[in-house]
């Protein structure tokens, strides 16, 4: 069971949900019996916009029979107020919905405690003026090669992820995916595609990263002198 779109707060304000947003749901369900042998306790969603994405991963893990906690950011306060509507509608209520630039407001706070952070960044090039423009353009205006904000997302991502931590993000070709996988993995963290769709004249990439498990080599055994 994911969000309803009947059930979902949006307007000419808010960002609605489109391709982009089914695809990053659609990359969830096919990684939802995962969390059952890892169960996750905190959830973040940086930039809400309508809580589509946020409220489909709580029903997700709810199908689980997991208590986890929801968190969800926004910097367009219309947007902030559309996800705790949209959470409230689908009864989904272990869930904090924060006004805030990224995850401002948040650290350090949850420094080293998301387990999985969901993100469907403002990837469209534009001119850099754009990207601040607020209201609706903040969903969309990406800046530079529409990297402007997430490239200041990134960085956060160490401080924000536990050790098990995962992150799932949109990204088009305009992007440079495979620039974004190799950023990561110089952090530290596993990059793969978990999903690519074509939607109109956009490649749609799903990405997934998550911190690098340390791998001890086998202990050789002693040799016994005689």
């Amino acid at each position: 069971m994911i969000a309803s779109i009947k059930r979902t707060t949006f307007h000419r304000d808010v960002y609605e949900p489109a391709e982009d947003s089914f695809a990053l749901v659609d990359a969830l369900v096919a990684h939802q019996q995962t969390w059952q042998h890892s169960p996750p306790r905190l959830c973040l969603e940086v930039g809400s916009g309508s809580g589509y994405v946020i409220t489909s991963l709580g029903l997700l893990l709810q199908q689980l029979g997991m208590a986890v906690q929801l968190l969800a950011t926004d910097i367009n306060q219309q947007a902030a107020a559309a996800t705790a509507a949209t959470l409230a509608a689908h009864g989904v209520w272990r869930a904090d919905v924060v006004l805030c630039d990224l995850a401002s407001a948040l650290l350090p706070a949850i420094e080293g405690l998301v387990d999985v952070l969901v993100f469907n960044p403002p990837y469209v090039p534009t001119p850099d003026d754009e990207v601040a423009s607020g209201g609706l353009a903040a969903a969309w205006a990406g800046g530079a090669r529409g990297r402007r904000v997430i490239d200041r997302l990134l960085p956060l991502v160490p401080r924000l992820l536990s050790a098990r931590g995962e992150m799932f993000m949109v990204a088009v070709h305009e992007n440079d995916p495979a620039e974004l996988m190799r950023e990561m993995e110089a952090a530290g963290f596993e990059a793969r595609v978990a999903l690519q769709r074509k939607a109109d004249e956009e490649q749609l990439t799903i990405l997934h990263f998550k911190r690098q498990q340390p791998h001890f080599p086998a202990k050789r055994p002693k040799m016994l002198s005689v």
